[in-house]
């Protein structure tokens, strides 16, 4: 009898997708990996809203607030595929609990601080954890889940990594009011050592075919040139919030991204074991998948900044008021992914996404009409709710396709490629559409934020046809396989 493994077809005619339902899984897994996962995303863009606050408190001017922005993403955007390389090499199992644990104690630490130093090392560290966190996390739920439960697991993962941007500006506001800033920090603690707790008990120990590899095994220089070309590119994308696009600034740290990342590929394809298997990132399903991810971020996160200026500068609301008024934008993120989840069985994981980014446009245009003399009910919330329902509608196809036909060797390395392209989207949305955006006027003043905000919509309209585009020509119509290792043998 032979063993030879190879992928099943999986997709229809129409290239709704039919896996194959293997044994069925407690759902424990997921609760604890998307719990998280939830403390990774909301600690994006909680920061944001008590960002004054830090500010006034800590005695911190815009530089070194931009930091503890910049500090997090940095670690976390760059670590990403390295943080799923490690995963896959030694344990799934081991590297979630060891970022969950980093991550918490960071969190502790963070609403300690006592000057800005402190603060931003200590969200480095989080960033640091949340590189080991979010791909050792989604590997864990590709290779424990199949068929109908993998997707249905996809689609939390994914209304998570959606629903997370929007919750921040609410919940940062809420506690920040409420409470202090530093309780933005520690709501954390709890919810991880809940985590922590749990995912000790529930997460099997991982059992090995092959020896553990040693240090010799580990392709250092890779994880040197991808860490540092990754922190480069995402430190150039931040500082265009205080740099010019085309400053020495930003020009020198760009070009040492594309230096060292250009070293990186050049060394993957020589290494014996490379960090990153180039038949891995050859996958037309997973480099598609993660382009759209990348795309669809970036809108994402552009629009609830730019929303979030709008809603404070020109109406005047709160920073609590501006997060409840993104609850019917969390909604209809949610109804998106719910219905993606069930269009799968019906339509093709292409078509469900490019109708989730062209329904995104339309609502980027229907935003960008939005003006001075606008409300929120019929200036904002329309267009906003449409935008939730479309990107909701896109994160589901992406997730259930870029990991399909991926081999469980390979999750976690497949999984951090993948949030690559969320972490760097977010930060590249937010600088592309602050650039249009302060292109047509200040978000200082009421008059110049509400032609900013239009322009800026504009943009993310423009923005999401592009991906919109490249998702119809791109993306597979179907699963080419059952990803997350659940390959056939005979």
């Amino acid at each position: 009898m032979s063993h030879t493994a190879h992928p099943d077809p999986h997709g229809t005619a129409d290239g709704a997708v039919h896996e194959p339902d293997g044994p069925r899984r407690s759902w424990a897994l997921l609760a604890v990996a998307l719990a998280a996962q939830i403390l990774v995303v909301l600690d994006i863009s909680v920061v944001n809203t008590a960002l004054p606050s830090i500010g006034h408190s800590l005695n911190l001017d815009g530089s070194q607030l931009q930091w503890v922005v910049t500090a997090y993403l940095m670690m976390s955007g760059g670590g990403l595929l390295l943080g799923g390389r490690i995963a896959d090499l030694l344990s799934r199992r081991a590297v979630f609990l060891t970022g969950l644990v980093l991550f918490t104690a960071a969190s502790a630490v963070s609403g300690l601080a006592e000057t800005g130093n402190q603060l931003i090392a200590a969200r480095a560290v989080q960033g640091l954890s949340a590189a080991l966190l979010t791909p050792s996390a989604m590997s864990l739920i590709t290779t424990h889940y199949a068929g109908g439960q993998r997707r249905t697991a996809l689609a939390a993962w994914g209304a998570v990594g959606s629903l997370g941007v929007a919750a921040g500006v609410l919940v940062g506001g809420a506690l920040t009011t409420a409470a202090s800033w530093q309780a933005i920090f520690w709501v954390n603690v709890p919810i991880g050592v809940v985590a922590l707790l749990a995912g000790s008990r529930i997460i099997a120990k991982d059992t090995r075919t092959t020896p553990r590899p040693n240090l010799r095994d580990f392709d250092i220089p890779g994880a040197l040139t991808v860490v540092t070309g990754l922190g480069a590119f995402v430190y150039g994308i931040a500082g265009t919030s205080t740099h010019a696009w085309v400053s020495a600034h930003t020009l020198v740290a760009f070009t040492a991204a594309a230096v060292l990342l250009t070293v990186f590929l050049r060394l993957e394809n020589r290494a014996a074991k490379p960090l990153f298997p180039p038949h891995v990132w050859k996958l037309q399903s997973l480099v598609s998948g993660t382009v759209v991810m990348l795309g669809v971020s970036g809108v994402l996160v552009g629009a609830v900044f730019l929303t979030s200026i709008f809603l404070q500068t020109v109406l005047g609301y709160s920073a609590l008021e501006t997060g409840l008024a993104f609850l019917p934008f969390a909604f209809a993120l949610t109804v998106g992914t719910i219905v993606a989840k069930h269009l799968l069985a019906h339509a093709s994981p292409r078509s469900i996404a490019t109708t989730g980014l062209l329904t995104a446009v339309f609502a980027s245009g229907w935003l960008s009409a939005a003006d001075a003399e606008s409300s929120l009910a019929n200036g904002v919330l329309p267009g906003l709710v449409l935008l939730g329902l479309g990107i909701g509608m896109v994160f589901v196809p992406v997730s259930v396709t870029s990991m399909a036909g991926i081999p469980a060797s390979h999750a976690g390395v497949a999984s951090g490629f993948l949030m690559t392209g969320h972490e760097l989207g977010g930060a590249l949305g937010v600088a592309a559409l602050s650039a249009v955006a302060t292109s047509a006027g200040t978000l200082a003043t009421a008059t110049g934020a509400a032609d900013a905000y239009s322009a800026g919509f504009i943009g993310a309209a423009v923005m999401a046809g592009l991906v919109a585009v490249f998702a119809a020509v791109r993306m597979p119509a179907g699963l080419t396989s059952g990803g997350g290792g659940q390959m056939h043998m005979h």
